[in-house]
């Protein structure tokens, strides 16, 4: 039986992060001061996507506490959007900020629209995203298979990791999926932690997936805000 939770741990590497804090030090100190990238140190340091994403990005998000960090940035960016801030100004969430997430925003708080488990809507976000700029060749998604073979997961957590990344992405079923704004933002800040704004094929899932989700334009600009500063910090 699939363990939604682990599973979205395995994503997202957060559970890498937690070990190396425990040792001593900054996690995002010592993640970051590997240099490992491609789909070895994405292995390491950055969950299964940071395999899909050659481990950049995930290597930063896993120092921030991976999916204890999705809710809290989403919660961060929904505040400020209520409150009015600018968004290009607006504070983002600080390791100080997980202990206060509104439970509505965090993976684990309701299942999806769909029944499922809303964890397991996030990884088919984060694959969908991933996938968008269709740079994922025979050779690379034989090594991805390779490395979940490694993780040890369960029989049905594999076939629904494998099924996610060699299916056609369903941006509208990814969308349909979201109960409420809370899952809305959520879907969308763990797809733009996927995403390279600079790719016009991936800057046009995203706002197809934005537009899909019903979010407004500025709460949008907000939860980019929050992956923005967190990748440059």
């Amino acid at each position: 039986m699939i363990d939604p939770n682990n599973l979205l741990q395995q994503f997202l590497g957060g559970d890498v992060a937690n070990k190396m804090q425990q040792a001593g030090g900054s996690a995002k100190q010592q993640l970051d001061g590997m240099g490992m990238g491609g789909f070895g140190g994405g292995a390491v340091v950055g969950g299964v996507l940071g395999l899909l994403l050659g481990g950049k990005k995930m290597r930063k998000m896993a120092g921030y506490g991976g999916a204890a960090a999705a809710g809290a940035m989403a919660f961060k960016a929904y505040q400020n959007w209520q409150q009015g801030k600018a968004a290009a100004t607006a504070p983002v969430a600080t390791q100080a900020d997980y202990s206060h997430v509104d439970p509505r925003f965090l993976p684990d708080a309701a299942p999806a629209a769909n029944g499922q488990p809303f964890q397991l809507m996030m990884i088919r976000a984060m694959i969908g995203a991933a996938k968008a700029d269709g740079h994922i060749d025979a050779q690379e998604q034989k090594v991805l298979f390779e490395q979940v073979e490694k993780l040890g997961l369960d029989a049905e957590s594999k076939a629904f990791v494998f099924d996610a990344l060699t299916q056609p992405v369903d941006i509208g079923a990814i969308a349909a999926s979201a109960k409420g704004i809370e899952q809305a933002t959520e879907l969308y800040l763990i797809s733009r932690i996927a995403i390279d704004v600079d790719h016009p094929a991936e800057r046009a899932y995203l706002q197809a997936l934005g537009h899909k989700l019903n979010l407004p334009t500025e709460l949008m600009a907000h939860l980019d805000h929050q992956v923005d500063t967190t990748e440059s910090a």
